[in-house]
């Protein structure tokens, strides 16, 4: 097995879940992976491969021209299918749907660098690694998730309470 392919076997699968969480779009996800498996053979050999690969991974994610245009091409899709989805669906689904369209609002709203460290605390890598990736003093790392998960608690809950207040008022 080379370097390569174990590289590969070991990182593929998280890089690209923490990436689809971060893009909202799998096939978007595996372009960007397939792009920083190519960056790691050119550039190997890795001291820390994880905190490296996650580190170029989300360079790659904020480098991409398209990345605002593929951003609202994906919220209209979502838009579509939760009105889709009301219309076809039984409401238990459908509030599935609209809590996990919330929780993404809420996670896309809070501040970049935070949204990062709890998407990659999320994929198992640990506060050194995270530091490196993000270059942030271990230190800090910490105190970033903190913040991060009390920012995202904020959003959501605000978010709940407002869509509460929209479907009380079109009841009423």
């Amino acid at each position: 097995m080379t370097d390569l392919d174990r590289l590969f076997r070991t990182y593929h699968t998280p890089l690209v879940r923490y990436l689809t969480r971060r893009l909202g779009d799998r096939d978007w996800a595996e372009e960007v992976a397939q792009e920083t498996f190519l960056r790691a053979v050119r550039h190997a050999p890795l001291t820390n491969e994880r905190a490296w690969l996650f580190a170029v991974a989300t360079n790659l994610v904020r480098d991409e021209a398209r990345k605002a245009a593929r951003q609202r091409r994906h919220l209209q899709v979502l838009t579509a299918e939760a009105r889709d989805a009301e219309q076809t669906v039984e409401p238990s689904s459908v509030e599935r749907a609209q809590e996990a369209a919330l929780a993404r609002r809420a996670v896309d709203s809070i501040a970049e660098r935070d949204r990062l460290a709890l998407l990659m605390r999320e994929e198992g890598l640990d506060y050194q690694e995270i530091a490196e990736a993000l270059g942030l003093s271990l230190g800090s790392v910490g105190t970033t998730l903190s913040r991060a998960r009390r920012r995202l608690a904020e959003v959501y809950d605000a978010l709940v309470r407002a869509q509460a207040g929209r479907e009380g008022h079109a009841a009423s």
